[in-house]
């Protein structure tokens, strides 16, 4: 259990998470895999990162239940955490391959929106249940693989889009059977890393310095709201609703 990390072959470098039993992070997980991936990029001989999980999917997000046990200082320290980790892989030296499989919800749309590119399997499901969870955020990230209206969309319905919904937008690169993940997010991973090692990190640095979008400060906006709702109350009634509210 946690975050790893491996070097499968010249260039690549994997990071893999695997908090059981669905890859809800707690606090301390999000600063360990903001930490893998950043050292990951520091490390001169990687010139590609892929991000994977192990388990029944991808990412589900925060722990709820840290948050309901030690209340505003979970939150918190979620708050940060979170966002530390979303930094980590925009902020990668060198492009970060977010492969993906089964749903990737929540904090896990912050960590592939912020990917420089995603693989995912057939089976792959991704959205922001937040509203029913008591929460904001990641609409940020969420902005980046579905064109605004669609993004509004889900997010107020708490709804999914599939794999190959997010392909069809041209979010995701490449959609495979699950079995083959793995090997499909390092062919690309390799294909990335047979390029100059240095001119990858100015092409890094170039791509996110023309980026419309600030994603750091507008992802810790929606955060300020996110703790509004934890402070008013209305993010435990929520939860405690089952996300509908007055049930």
């Amino acid at each position: 259990m946690g975050v790893s990390t491996s070097c499968v072959e010249k260039g690549v470098a994997v990071v893999t998470v695997g908090f059981p039993p669905v890859n809800a992070l707690p606090v301390a997980g999000w600063s360990a895999l903001a930490d893998a991936v950043c050292a990951a990029g520091r490390d001169p001989e990687v010139r590609c990162v892929v991000l994977t999980a192990e388990g029944r999917g991808f990412n589900a997000g925060v722990d709820i239940k840290e948050i309901q046990k030690d209340g505003n200082s979970a939150l918190i320290g979620a708050n940060h955490a979170c966002a530390e980790a979303f930094a980590a892989v925009y902020d990668c030296a060198v492009p970060v391959v977010a492969a993906v499989h089964g749903f990737c919800l929540g904090g896990g749309i912050g960590l592939v929106g912020n990917a420089d590119v995603i693989v995912a399997s057939e089976d792959a499901v991704f959205g922001l249940p937040e509203l029913d969870r008591g929460a904001l955020g990641a609409a940020t990230h969420l902005a980046r693989l579905v064109p605004q209206h669609l993004m509004r969309a889900l997010y107020y319905t708490s709804r999914t889009a599939t794999a190959a919904e997010l392909h069809a937008h041209g979010s995701v690169w490449q959609v495979v059977p699950r079995g083959e993940l793995r090997a499909a997010a390092l062919t690309l991973a390799r294909e990335i890393a047979t390029k100059d090692g240095q001119l990858l990190r100015l092409a890094k640095a170039a791509i996110n310095g023309i980026d419309p979008v600030d994603v750091r400060r507008s992802y810790r906006f929606e955060q300020g709201f996110t703790f509004e709702a934890g402070l008013s109350g209305v993010a435990d009634r929520v939860r405690a609703g089952f996300g509908k509210e007055g049930a």
